[in-house]
């Protein structure tokens, strides 16, 4: 609405709204966001004590940072607020990528719901590519993680049939024992998908990469 009308207001009120929503769900030893005033710890623990943090909804936190960034004017009085936000973020998602190039539901215990998710994933996988691109986060550091989550989602989440898999269904936490595989697919899932693959489009635009079109893979 700012850019469509010019009006300041909007970017105040976004910065209020935003340290409102900062003040009841950030934990600044993590540098996470709990998916509601009701998953903050100790008052909700994983199943092994720790700070449950939902990759989907910390995924859609990093992404909007990422959304907003890119149209906040660059001379706006709490722009470095917002930038320190998402890489404080990055760094946390950096540290707690799995081997395999995704993130569990559940981002600092992987053993509170094993396995890939692709929806965090890939929102994870735009954020950094994003920065990137961008120049908010070190290339060196940051691509090789950004590399392995397209990798994942390339690889392992997208089907031959052309599904994307390993998507959490509809819910709001990372929930022991449910079943997600590659035929669990949503569209926000697909969307996410879709939008880490623009922002690697353009990283590789910016980077001279080496791509094999046919199996989605970064060659060099």
């Amino acid at each position: 609405m700012y850019k469509v009308t010019n009006n300041p207001l909007y970017l105040d009120k976004l910065f209020e709204y935003f340290s409102y929503a900062s003040s009841i769900m950030y934990d600044s030893e993590t540098k996470l966001f709990y998916r509601d005033a009701r998953y903050v710890y100790p008052k909700h623990k994983s199943v092994n004590g720790k700070k449950d943090f939902w990759a989907r909804g910390d995924g859609w936190v990093f992404a909007g940072l990422a959304k907003i960034l890119n149209d906040l004017p660059k001379d706006y009085k709490y722009r470095g607020i917002f930038e320190k936000y998402y890489r404080d973020m990055a760094q946390t998602i950096f540290q707690s990528q799995q081997n395999d190039g995704y993130w569990t539901r559940s981002l600092l215990d992987p053993q509170h719901a094993p396995g890939p998710e692709t929806s965090g994933t890939a929102f994870f996988t735009y954020g950094l590519l994003w920065g990137i691109n961008n120049g908010y986060l070190n290339k060196k550091t940051y691509s090789p993680i950004a590399m392995k989550g397209w990798e994942y989602l390339s690889k392992v989440a997208l089907q031959p049939s052309g599904k994307i898999g390993y998507v959490q269904p509809i819910g709001e936490k990372a929930i022991p024992g449910q079943v997600v595989d590659a035929n669990s697919t949503s569209n926000f899932g697909v969307g996410a998908f879709l939008l880490a693959g623009s922002e690697l489009v353009r990283y590789i635009e910016k980077n001279e990469v080496i791509v094999d079109v046919n199996n989605l893979r970064i060659v060099k």
